[in-house]
């Protein structure tokens, strides 16, 4: 992260809070796990799976306190935060189990607490009391995350790196009226508030037109103007990058001194209250990432994802807590980068997903000039919405995976009612990621990404034991994950 990004006074409130987070953990330990990603990949649905799984006996052969049997109860309990909105884990469990329906996605915070008893493996630890492990979870958009790095950027150096960023690929396009607008402003003239309001609302029409499907690019901040909630229309979000000159100060009452204040604003109001209030507080972290739709949408959408990484891994600090350490400024220990939707893959292709995005993240890091230590990258299905078979074609035994697309797909022409379930061939990741990164940085005219079918599912039909409960919630490596991200807090 740049060298300073907040004041002293934010220090010492987050040197506080700290503070009264360890005094409170002395009584009932507790793991602080943030839960982000980029758009539309999946933070509501892990959280969900994660916690249905603990609380309904999931199969879980790879999170070490459960496969060994030392779990002996699992309960959701009140939050400690009450100011901030719970996740309606059991709203979004029901539109995953009962409907069969994707629940809504992340627009703002959210928190619950899911707390586990266990039996230590240290006998000696055993003999003074049994094992008791809250996990705060903490759920907030991805595009809050990426406005961070704005903390330690003046708006010069915002409105001139996001213009440049706006004239690039296919950017250029989606930003033309944008653009336009921007570099017609008399910056110099005085502060008009409809010119301003023009002004932003062509920005954000960019930044959403960036962020649609058809485009899945990553880079977006400020991720308010994607999400602006209660603060819609309030002037700390009604202002947008300027052309500016080289050099020069803005005069009183003008545009420019307007925007600028404006953007000061917006630091000051969104980005400083979710870095004192939440992420210092963090101890652990996971970042989603929806690697397969950018490689369908093509280069630029992939590098877009790596710049986005590069500005994603900035704002941490792995490394060991200590107790001073959690008392000044607390580092999250450990980072977890996971590529979703590897139930969209053969699983003879889940290795590549996860070495295509090992590198995605290997180059962030090397970007940035950190450690990689305390970080891992893996791929995984949150929910496994699909099964694996095998088809005959031309005398050879393809790959399939079959599932129910959502009402509304459409497979080679053919358009689905959301319940007939459809065999299709997934398509193939690279073996070799570096050559296809290397071609990819090379600006390869024509360059075709491995062709792979992003289909979106239903979620899975889950059958009911005897007693008429239902089984819990199918995955692919949540139970890796959480070993990664808590495991070591259970021991």
């Amino acid at each position: 992260m740049p060298p300073r990004l907040t004041s002293f006074a934010d220090d010492a409130r987050i040197a506080f809070d700290n503070l009264a987070d360890r005094a409170s953990g002395l009584v009932n330990p507790t793991v602080r796990l943030g839960v982000t990603g980029l758009s539309r990949s999946g933070k509501t649905v892990f959280i969900s799976s994660l916690v249905h799984n603990l609380l309904h006996g999931g199969r879980l052969p790879l999170f070490e306190p459960v496969q060994s049997g030392r779990v002996s109860a699992v309960r959701l309990e009140p939050q400690p935060d009450d100011a901030v909105p719970r996740f309606q884990y059991e709203d979004h469990i029901r539109a995953l189990v009962k409907d069969r329906i994707w629940p809504d996605s992340t627009r703002a915070i959210s928190e619950l607490r899911i707390t586990l008893d266990y039996q230590s493996a240290s006998g000696w630890n055993r003999l003074f009391s049994p094992g008791r492990l809250s996990i705060d979870i903490v759920d907030y958009p991805g595009e809050w995350l990426l406005d961070l790095p704005l903390l330690g950027k003046d708006y010069r150096t915002f409105s001139e790196e996001t213009i440049a960023l706006a004239e690039t690929g296919v950017r250029s396009e989606l930003s033309r009226q944008w653009l336009a607008l921007t570099r017609a402003a008399d910056i110099h003239a005085g502060a008009d508030e409809m010119v301003a309001r023009d002004l932003a609302t062509a920005f954000a029409d960019y930044l959403k037109a960036c962020k649609a499907d058809e485009r899945s690019l990553s880079t977006l901040p400020p991720g308010r103007l994607l999400l602006p909630g209660d603060l819609d229309g309030s002037p700390a979000l009604t202002f947008a990058p300027l052309a500016l000159p080289p050099d020069g100060r803005p005069g009183r009452g003008s545009l420019w001194t307007m925007m600028e204040r404006r953007y000061e604003a917006y630091k000051s109001v969104v980005v400083k209250p979710f870095f004192r209030e939440h992420f210092a507080r963090l101890d652990r972290q996971i970042v989603l990432v929806d690697a397969l739709q950018a490689m369908n949408r093509g280069p630029e959408a992939v590098q877009d994802l790596e710049r986005a990484l590069t500005d994603v891994l900035a704002c941490f600090r792995p490394g060991t807590n200590s107790l001073l350490s959690s008392l000044l400024g607390r580092r999250i220990d450990r980072v977890l980068v996971a590529a979703t939707k590897a139930d969209h893959l053969h699983h003879e292709s889940h290795d590549r997903l996860d070495a295509l995005t090992r590198r995605l993240v290997d180059r962030a890091i090397d970007r940035i000039g950190m450690a990689g230590a305390g970080i891992d990258v893996m791929a995984l299905a949150s929910v496994r919405a699909t099964r694996e078979a095998t088809v005959k074609q031309n005398g050879h035994e393809l790959p399939v995976i079959v599932g129910t697309p959502m009402e509304g797909e459409t497979i080679a022409g053919e358009r689905f009612d959301g319940e007939r379930k459809t065999a299709i061939f997934p398509g193939d990741l690279p073996e070799d990621p570096e050559s296809l990164f290397d071609r990819i940085a090379s600006g390869e005219t024509g360059l075709q990404l491995p062709d792979v079918n992003v289909v979106r599912f239903r979620p899975p039909h889950l059958e009911e034991t005897g007693g008429g409960i239902k089984l819990s919630v199918p995955h692919i490596r949540l139970d890796r994950a959480m070993q990664f991200l808590f495991g070591d807090r259970l021991t």
